[in-house]
């Protein structure tokens, strides 16, 4: 009984820290509420629909904590179609040169629509 009583008080003490720090759990992995992008998340999404306005799926998200020094990005375009992963990373990277100059790193997820 005392070891459930601590592991069940280990478990409110994470999720108290959880809801503090505005994450959520997802399958075992931490990650933040989305219900409002940063800023980075924000400029960044605005770039890559400007540039890639066929997209049919966005997604970008600070991985860095909050601090804006590392992304991570899933874009799904038409726009890709033919091409390679890594020509159609290289896209992205041109589309985002201004902005990587100031991080860290930046994972980089695209697909072509399968319809």
């Amino acid at each position: 009984m005392l070891a459930c009583k601590r592991s069940l008080t280990g478990t409110m003490t994470a999720a108290l820290r959880v809801l503090r720090s505005n994450q959520v759990v997802v399958s075992g992995q931490m990650q933040r509420c989305v219900s409002t992008l940063t800023d980075g998340e924000d400029r960044i999404a605005k770039i890559l629909k400007e540039k890639f306005p066929s997209a049919s799926s966005l997604k970008v998200v600070d991985i860095s904590g909050g601090c804006g020094a590392m992304y991570e990005i899933h874009i799904e375009s038409s726009e890709f179609k033919g091409k390679r992963t890594v020509q159609q990373h290289q896209l992205v990277n041109q589309a985002l040169k201004d902005e990587i100059q100031g991080m860290h790193g930046l994972r980089i997820f695209t697909d072509v629509p399968k319809h």
